[in-house]
């Protein structure tokens, strides 16, 4: 890639990244993160990462990336930096890591919240900006668990404090920079997009050894509801015993899905995998025929896009959503596929009308809508224009600031 104009005059800059997930790790925040790393090199500027120790299983498979620092954490059963315990684990020993680190010319952090706190604590005594990359809404998130509404409260306060703090926030929806402005009105807000890194996810490469004709690949928690999916994947697949599907991924949601499924006899023709590496989730979709994609309206959280909807569409194999509207009319316009809302009926009538037409060779039109809208090197040059342009937008107020003296 060739580099900017900006670097070659001198304008570089050092960037700080702090997340608890980064590569290897799979996940949507890895990738996204990633792309920026990359994009940010790439023009010129020098970029350190604060994040995790990779999960054993993970460890010395590829080169170690330089300019990371992993940090060990507690992880749940499933390796995954997720609960309270496991956030601070990360969160305290980042503020010290912060406050002792090297001079940065601005930080950027990911959720969840708690991160967000830590960081703008420790930037605040060093007098550096930090940037909030609002991947989500966590407080909208956890309305659709069981939380208490004193949790609920405490963590909407801490994600308020953390996005009023930040020079500018990077909302990758319209929809989250509405959230945004209602949380944190004074904030700054550019709108960076969703991406998908599509030199993994293509419409060639590896396959998987036993495909399945229909995968849900990714997250699997509490306002996701991939119940339904199960549900109407049972009803579908009592129709035509030839189906099989696979589930691959994690979250809150996996054991209740495994068990219902034993409990319908279907273990032999669902099955269940662990989250994989961006080549082999990119594999399943490639091989199957439809993939499905879930969300529940009315938990709060009706502004999301499920990503793994993009990288179905990335790979040419058409979704079927059920959900809220604002994703199914992102779907409906475009052609990617079917979306309904989230009941089972209209459901069952999407996953039937997509089989009855996909036959599992990629689509080259939802490929190439992929290619125009869902470039994770694109999304990574917006990010790393807002976050450049915030720290020259600080400069400049500091240099206000001391001449007003």
């Amino acid at each position: 890639m060739k580099k900017s104009t900006r670097a070659h005059e001198g304008n570089s800059r050092l960037v700080t990244v702090v997340s608890r997930l980064y590569r290897p790790e799979a996940s949507a925040a890895s990738l996204r993160l990633g792309a920026l790393v990359d994009g940010l090199r790439d023009s010129g500027h020098s970029v350190r990462v604060l994040t995790t120790r990779p999960p054993k299983a993970l460890r010395g498979r590829d080169k170690p990336e330089p300019g990371v620092s992993n940090w060990p954490v507690l992880r749940d059963r499933s390796g995954y930096v997720r609960g309270y315990l496991q956030y601070m684990s990360f969160d305290i020993p980042l503020f010290l890591r912060v406050l002792f680190a090297r001079r940065a010319d601005v930080f950027v952090c990911e959720p969840p919240p708690t991160t967000g706190v830590a960081l703008r604590l420790a930037t605040a005594l060093r007098r550096i900006p930090y940037v909030y990359y609002a991947a989500d809404i966590w407080s909208d998130a956890a309305t659709a668990t069981n939380a208490s509404g004193i949790v609920l409260r405490v963590v909407r306060g801490m994600e308020r404090f953390a996005m009023r703090g930040a020079a500018v926030v990077l909302a990758v929806t319209d929809g989250v920079r509405d959230r945004v402005a209602e949380l944190a009105p004074q904030s700054d807000v550019r709108v960076v997009g969703h991406g998908v890194d599509l030199s993994h996810f293509t419409a060639t490469g590896a396959s998987v050894e036993n495909p399945a004709d229909i995968v849900y690949v990714g997250s699997a928690s509490e306002w996701h509801g991939a119940e339904l999916a199960l549900d109407v994947l049972a009803d579908v697949m009592s129709e035509d015993p030839r189906l099989t599907a696979a589930f691959i991924g994690q979250g809150s949601s996996w054991p209740a899905l495994k068990s219902e499924t034993h409990r319908r006899g279907l273990s032999a023709r669902i099955r269940f995998f662990d989250t994989v590496g961006p080549e082999e989730a990119a594999a399943w979709l490639r091989g199957a025929r439809v993939s499905l994609a879930t969300l529940v309206p009315g938990k709060g959280y009706d502004f999301a896009v499920p990503t793994k909807l993009y990288a179905s569409v990335a790979v040419g194999t058409p979704v079927v959503y059920a959900g809220p509207p604002a994703v199914g009319a992102v779907i409906e316009e475009n052609g990617l596929g079917g979306s309904v809302p989230y009941e089972h009926e209209a459901f069952t009538r999407a996953l039937r009308a997509a089989l009855d037409t996909a036959d599992g060779t990629p689509d080259r039109r939802l490929i190439d809508w992929a290619r125009d809208n869902l470039s994770a090197d694109q999304v990574a040059r917006r990010a790393g224009d807002a976050i450049t342009a915030a720290v020259e937008a600080e400069k400049a107020r500091a240099v206000r600031y001391r001449v007003a003296e």
